[in-house]
């Protein structure tokens, strides 16, 4: 998994019920845009770290700008 400052995090819920979480990558750790990543969460409005698992995908901020998410 690979990202860039401004791509969108989301992470789907691991059980039926359990909500989606979405943020934005705000900070890498990695020049090379492996994990982990700083990321900002919608809700919630915090920052944490996060080493994405496999149910987490990274949605490419041009992406995100053509509404596609």
């Amino acid at each position: 998994m690979k990202a860039q400052v401004g791509d969108c995090l989301i992470i789907e819920g691991a059980e039926p019920g359990e909500p989606r979480r979405i943020g934005t990558i705000v900070a890498l750790r990695n020049a090379d845009g492996s994990p982990p990543y700083v990321v900002h969460w919608v809700t919630g409005d915090y920052d944490s770290l996060v080493r994405p698992g496999p149910g987490a995908r990274i949605e490419p901020r041009a992406e995100r700008l053509q509404g596609r998410l």
